[in-house]
C-alpha cells in the first residue's frame, strides 16, 4: 500500500524556484511541465517503494535522483516527508534539509 507523501514548505519553495528558473531561462513552461511530470512519477514511486532511494549520512533520510535533481525524504510511519529538492551541482555547504 502506498504511503502518503507530504512536501515540506522548504521543498515546495525549492521546487518552485527550479520551475521558475527553467521557465524564465527557456521563455517557455514546456520544460517545467516535463519536470513536474518527472517529479510526480518519482514521488509516486517513493510512496510505493520508500526504501528505493539511496541512503544518506543522515539517519532515516534517503535521496532519489530525478533528472539532474535530488529529492531528499524521510519515512515517518505511513508518511513520506519530502524535505527538500536539491541541485547537486551547487555548493554542498548550502544544502538545507529543514
Amino acid at each position: 500500500m502506498a504511503k502518503k507523501v507530504k512536501w515540506s514548505p522548504l521543498a515546495e519553495r525549492k521546487f518552485d524556484e527550479i520551475l521558475e528558473y527553467w521557465t524564465n531561462r527557456n521563455k517557455s513552461e514546456s520544460f517545467s511541465e516535463k519536470l513536474i511530470d518527472l517529479f510526480e512519477d518519482a514521488t509516486e514511486l517513493i510512496a510505493n517503494f520508500p526504501e528505493m532511494g539511496r541512503s544518506t549520512d543522515i539517519e532515516n533520510v534517503r535521496q532519489k535522483l530525478v533528472r539532474d535533481y535530488l529529492i531528499f525524504y524521510e519515512v515517518d510511519g505511513e508518511i513520506i516527508n519530502i524535505l527538500t529538492v536539491w541541485d547537486p551541482r551547487q555548493d554542498p555547504d548550502k544544502l538545507e534539509l529543514r
